[in-house]
């Protein structure tokens, strides 16, 4: 595929002046946000519908910035996997959820297992996806049919985040209808497999700097419930975590492999710290060369 031929990750460190120094990178990666929310419900259903409508948002913006994500321009549509069965239960259409977060039908196309790998070969390209977006097990309607695929098109994905693509994926449990009775949730990632299925209130939550810095707050992840926690990182960044320390969500910038993140945007504080010790170099060369 075209996508595969394109440039990857490049982190640069630069001296950007002989007193201070700046922390510059340049990103090819690209861009994770996974969650143990399922917003896709929440945004149409539940106490909280403005928090779940910004976890939503927040998550696309961040996988289809167009300054990290080289096929917004000629591909500026999303991919929104989620099956089209008879909505159970406790369950709803997830991409009603979608649609209350402010995404127009003709800014994402709905595909099901019977039309997913058809899609999936229309990653990156022109006029195709530049994102996939995939609803959760519960509260949407995700199944088993649609997870299988996802899992054995694995490598495809992971060639297509690493030329720049996006991919946010919610919560992924088999709670509520049990409509992933097989297993592999976010078996896509190989790397996130030790997720663990919860179903807690969101009550006590709380959004790390780095979920701040993507515009979330802990109002936004409180409220309504939470469907799984994560056991890892694979050396993504934490987003937020439960009441007892669970990480619930996690997020990147990134080249990847089956065994988790290859290189990553560093945390905000871990930028802030680099830079510091930066600034410190260029004194003690200024000081030394004086």
């Amino acid at each position: 595929m075209e996508y595969a031929k394109r440039i990857w990750f490049v982190t640069r460190l630069v001296f950007c002046g002989t007193m201070l120094a700046t922390v510059c990178i340049t990103s090819q990666a690209g861009a994770i946000f996974l969650t143990g929310h399922d917003p896709d419900f929440h945004a149409s259903l539940g106490g909280n519908l403005v928090g779940a409508r910004n976890i939503n948002t927040t998550a696309i913006n961040f996988i289809m910035d167009s300054a990290f994500n080289p096929f917004v321009t000629t591909a500026p549509k999303f991919l929104f996997v989620e099956s089209t069965i008879a909505v159970p239960g406790g369950h709803t259409n997830g991409v009603n959820g979608i649609v209350a977060s402010g995404y127009a039908p003709g800014s994402f196309d709905l595909v099901n297992a019977s039309n997913l790998n058809t899609a999936l070969n229309n990653l990156g390209q022109a006029g195709g996806y530049s994102a996939i977006v995939i609803a959760s097990d519960f509260g949407g309607i995700l199944t088993q049919a649609e997870l299988d695929i996802l899992n054995a098109r694995s490598a495809d994905i992971i060639t297509f985040l690493n030329a720049g693509g996006g991919l946010y994926a919610m919560a992924e449990s088999n709670n509520g209808a049990h409509l992933t009775p097989g297993g592999g949730q976010f078996g896509f990632l190989p790397f996130i497999v030790t997720s663990t299925a919860f179903d807690q209130s969101e009550v006590g939550n709380t959004v790390t700097a780095f979920g701040a810095s993507l515009g979330l707050t802990n109002s936004d992840v409180n409220g309504n419930a939470s469907h799984n926690i994560f056991t890892g990182t694979g050396g993504m960044n934490v987003v937020d975590f439960d009441s007892a320390g669970h990480i619930l969500s996690l997020a990147t910038r990134s080249q990847i492999t089956s065994g988790g993140v290859v290189n990553g945007v560093p945390e905000p504080a871990t930028l802030a710290m680099l830079g510091l010790g930066l600034a410190g170099l260029g004194f003690s060369r200024r000081k030394h060369t004086s």
